[in-house]
């Protein structure tokens, strides 16, 4: 008996060796290659250690990071958390957003239920305007969308959101579910913002959706339960220099530390968090670096954004091509790279990975993309120009629109600076739309030339609607295109038109 039990022991214990992982170790696993020698050859081993902290930090908040800078934007312009901006005409080159456009009236703002559950009350869609947007965590995870495309299916609602800590004060989720609240899913922060895009109907003008925005209004669920509802609180932002820009110096390690200080430290960063105190950032205390510690937060910052940008302009990560053909690519026009994440409702996670380097190469240059992409847009990303190469602020570029762009509501081909992903500041025109065909001049096929030049001092007489400058405010002037089909005429639109390359006409 004892003979069996042991070939039995011995034999299981051959199957569980044989299912484990094991790399292969060489001869030499125990050559030291004189490690203590040249470990001594690092003489600011802190220091170090600190700038790759601050690397993989900025790398690892960014979407935290461009999703406080939304609130610390209004709070510069005269508001706070609860208030609901607006405007009542398209943004301009004086507002500060990562790659937003030139044609819509947005209304967008923050909330925190750090104190208790918040609502955010959504007016039903009019016959003259329709919202489309979402509202996103702190780290920038679209939670839920809004509008006729959203949960209130156009009818409006009071979106509610319950803290991970709410204690069914007033009810659990599914009596209050029962109440009419929409519960937001998937709600891990206390920050939260939002950004509508509005959808004239009928005729209806810019300045009517800055009205209809007067319709959005926030309160916590205390004051609906006891039906004393403070006054929403409104930013009429048209004329301000709203600028919620992420900018690569000491701001953005101060974003770090209110992304920290105002939310909870979900189990999915505490490694990260761990490692923030070496640039000085611990919750609950003041955020007060050293000297040395500024330094190493803004070196390994440098990193993170030279990491980000390769990523951005390298074929294949942040945008692919769109037009390819047995492997050959038809055009340079490239498209979203999202992968999967459209579909899943970019959560930035497959399995036990966090996929924090597509995570922060996206929210790089994008914010606010909707739990569900649907049909809404499509946007084409142009870096280089016909000949391959990337696009500059010295030369000047044509672009042919032709006249059947599938898009049943309009195109637009904007310019945005590769240094801030930004519109050019300073410019009267930040891109052409449809909006502009009235003015420009079209060639025989009813197609239009549009010619962006680094500035508008020789431009051909009654051409002026053709041309736009790609001159910046800062000394960065190095540009790329977004070009916007709003509402493509199918999801296969691409199979049957292209657009053609933009062509460096400097040479010519």
């Amino acid at each position: 008996m004892k003979k069996l039990l042991g070939s039995t022991a011995l034999a299981f214990s051959l199957m569980v060796s044989s299912s484990m992982a094991v790399t292969p170790t060489g001869s030499d696993f125990n050559d030291t290659g004189d490690i203590l020698a040249r470990s001594a050859q690092h003489t600011d081993i802190e220091y170090d250690i600190m700038v790759q902290r601050a690397t993989q930090a900025a790398i690892h908040y960014m979407p935290a990071v461009a999703q406080v800078d939304f609130i610390k934007a209004t709070v510069r312009a005269g508001g706070d958390y609860d208030t609901v901006n607006f405007v009542t005409k398209p943004f301009g080159s004086e507002k500060g957003f990562l790659t937003a456009n030139d044609t819509t009236a947005y209304a967008w703002g923050s909330i925190s239920a750090k104190d208790g559950p918040m609502i955010v009350e959504v007016p039903p869609m009019s016959d003259k305007v329709d919202y489309f947007g979402s509202f996103i965590t702190a780290w920038h995870v679209p939670m839920v969308d809004v509008g006729s495309k959203g949960a209130d299916e156009g009818k409006g609602g009071k979106y509610l959101f319950l803290p991970l800590e709410y204690d069914d004060a007033f009810g659990t989720a599914a009596e209050l579910e029962a109440q009419g609240y929409i519960i937001v899913p998937n709600f891990d922060t206390h920050d939260v913002s939002f950004s509508f895009r509005p959808t004239l109907l009928n005729g209806a003008t810019h300045a009517e959706a800055g009205e209809h925005a007067k319709g959005i209004k926030i309160y916590s669920l205390e004051e609906d339960v006891n039906g004393k509802i403070e006054p929403t609180e409104y930013l009429d932002a048209t004329e301000l220099p709203y600028d919620c820009l992420p900018y690569y110096n000491m701001t953005f390690i101060e974003d770090i530390n209110d992304v920290v200080q105002n939310n909870p430290v979900r189990e999915k960063d505490r490694a990260i968090y761990s490692m923030l105190q070496s640039i000085g950032i611990k919750k609950d205390e003041a955020f007060e670096p050293t000297p040395i510690q500024k330094k190493a937060a803004l070196e390994g910052l440098e990193l993170a954004y030279s990491y980000m940008q390769k990523k951005f302009v390298t074929e294949g990560e942040a945008v692919a091509p769109l037009w390819v053909k047995d492997g050959e690519k038809l055009s340079e026009w490239s498209f979203w790279n999202f992968g999967p994440q459209a579909q899943l409702g970019f959560p930035f996670e497959d399995g036990e990975e966090i996929l924090i380097d597509k995570r922060a190469t996206t929210y790089f240059y994008v914010t606010f993309v909707p739990s569900k992409l649907g049909g809404a847009t499509f946007y084409l990303t142009g870096l280089r120009d016909s000949d391959g190469n990337m696009l500059n602020g010295k030369d000047t570029y044509k672009l042919n629109v032709p006249d059947d762009v599938p898009a049943k509501d309009f195109w637009s081909a904007i310019v945005y600076n590769m240094e801030t992903k930004n519109f050019n500041r300073g410019v009267d025109r930040v891109g052409a739309s449809t909006k502009d065909l009235d003015n420009m001049v079209k060639n025989e096929d009813g197609s239009v030339d549009v010619f962006y030049a680094p500035n508008l001092d020789e431009v051909p007489e009654g051409y002026e609607a053709n041309w736009v400058t790609t001159e910046s405010a800062t000394n960065a002037n190095d540009w790329f295109f977004l070009f916007r089909l709003y509402r493509p005429e199918s999801k296969d639109w691409f199979k049957n038109w292209i657009l053609k390359d933009v062509e460096n006409i400097s040479k010519n």
